[in-house]
């Protein structure tokens, strides 16, 4: 009789594919074998979010500014609320701010498997390297709007 042999070759382009045992069965070591895919879709990401705009890529700098001048206009000069001793302009900077990247990476990461659900379903790869490179798409505009409120500081 012949031997079964059901050792899996390790010759390091075989992928065993396994169901997950729990809600927080997170295997980062497969995540960060994929890094270039994650840098992948984050350039695709940053290119995708400002390709049709006018501006560009300045809509990450005017955005925010636009909207800490309404603010201070609103809430600073008609509604009279206080600050408590900081200046208006970067209490409303820093808040929206803040919530422009908690807002951005709540609303893309909860629409990207709805977003992206032709390319799940033609080849594998880790399914959280999509939200991954929307909350990292999202860190580089947090970034950059954080030192245009640290010069603004």
């Amino acid at each position: 009789m012949a031997e079964n042999n059901h050792t899996l070759p390790t010759d390091g382009w075989t992928t065993v594919i396994r169901p997950k045992t729990g809600w927080f069965d997170i295997d980062l070591h497969e995540l960060w074998q994929y890094r270039d895919l994650i840098v992948m879709f984050v350039k695709r990401n940053f290119t995708v979010l400002y390709k049709q705009t006018i501006l560009g890529p300045a809509w990450i700098i005017l955005n925010p500014l636009i909207t800490t001048i309404i603010f201070n206009v609103v809430f600073g000069g008609m509604a009279n609320m206080p600050t408590d001793g900081v200046p208006g302009f970067l209490f409303y900077m820093a808040g929206n701010t803040v919530w422009t990247f908690f807002a951005n990476c709540v609303n893309n990461t909860a629409n990207t498997f709805v977003t992206n659900s032709q390319i799940f379903g033609k080849v594998y790869f880790p399914r959280l390297t999509m939200p991954v490179s929307q909350v990292l798409t999202s860190l580089i505009n947090f970034f950059i709007q954080a030192a245009m409120y640290l010069i603004f500081w």
